[in-house]
């Protein structure tokens, strides 16, 4: 990983009753997506457990993050959201202390 990367992007994801594997495709179909980004170093797609997903972006520079939260994929989950998610979506911009 880039020693430089230093701004992140944390969602957290709370699927309806019964839509948790529809999610986590949708998160899996998403990787296509970030590959895609220039500007994202890493994404990870996660489950917690049967309701609750998330997903982790990592970025060098603060203008490719502002890229990615306007981008294709936050479009996608909009698109989505009304049918698989319980609530909004929690989405924070975070700051990396350490890399390894």
């Amino acid at each position: 990983m880039d020693m430089d990367v230093r701004y992140g992007v944390l969602a957290q994801l709370r699927a309806k009753p019964g839509k948790g594997a529809e999610l986590a495709a949708f998160l899996q179909a998403g990787r296509d997506l970030a590959v895609a980004e220039e500007g994202t170093v890493t994404w990870y797609a996660f489950k917690i457990d049967d309701d609750r997903y998330g997903i982790f972006d990592t970025f060098v520079a603060e203008d490719a993050r502002v890229a990615h939260l306007g981008g294709r994929i936050p479009a996608a989950l909009g698109e989505v959201g009304p049918d698989l998610l319980a609530e909004d979506p929690t989405i924070e911009t975070i700051d990396i202390l350490a890399v390894k």
